[in-house]
């Protein structure tokens, strides 16, 4: 009698990783109900950044368990992402994982120190804060969308090029939209400091992308 092996399967993990980052969502929803019914209206009403953003803008409960959210899904749609557009054989892998969810958070560790820095180097640690408040908002409300594709390229429309695709562009068309409001809210600051914003896009917005677009061809 031959020995057979029995391999854990991608939807036994993955659906260990959702169901953690729905507990963080209940979590946000029980203990900040009032911040979390007006976040979830947050592209089509500005009231979450108008009455959050003087006060507790980057550490506070609300914040911290939705990041937690957020890493959870954006790790785990980008692990789906390369496995469906780029490379299949990853999907007997699940370590590679948690090196992407390793790399997204020290990605965003990163930025947000070096954006730190700069406010603090500057003399605008106030005003850059609120435009790590604004974005971060805005790239957590996309964790959303990462969470609803990542269920349905789980277990209903496993390796769809079209969800993939989709949620892409919901996720940047969600996080263009906070940079119109950064934009919109903060165009004096900007324009008397055009030169450093056009050095911040370049190096803090636009390279970290490339570098990534460029890591998931591989």
């Amino acid at each position: 009698m031959e020995p057979v092996y029995k391999t854990l399967t991608s939807a036994d993990w993955i659906t260990m990783i959702l169901f953690s980052s729905i507990v963080f969502l209940v979590i946000s929803k029980s203990l900040f109900y009032q911040r979390f019914m007006n976040f979830i209206i947050l592209p089509f009403n500005n009231k979450y950044i108008f009455m959050y953003n003087k006060k507790d803008k980057l550490l506070n409960g609300f914040q911290i368990f939705f990041t937690f959210f957020q890493l959870l899904n954006s790790a785990l749609f980008v692990y789906l992402a390369q496995h469906i557009l780029w490379s299949p054989e990853t999907g007997d892998y699940p370590f590679i994982y948690p090196v992407i969810l390793g790399m997204i958070i020290g990605f965003i560790a990163v930025k947000v120190f070096l954006q730190l820095s700069n406010g603090f180097v500057f003399n605008n640690t106030r005003t850059i804060s609120e435009l790590i408040f604004k974005k971060l908002s805005y790239f957590n409300y996309s964790a959303l969308v990462m969470f609803l594709a990542n269920v349905l390229l789980t277990y209903l429309f496993k390796d769809s090029k079209a969800v993939v695709i989709a949620g892409f562009l919901l996720v940047i068309l969600i996080n263009v939209m906070g940079w119109f409001a950064v934009l919109k809210n903060h165009q004096k600051f900007i324009t008397s400091h055009f030169f450093y914003f056009i050095l911040y896009l370049c190096a803090l917005e636009i390279a970290p992308f490339v570098i990534i677009a460029n890591y998931l061809k591989q």
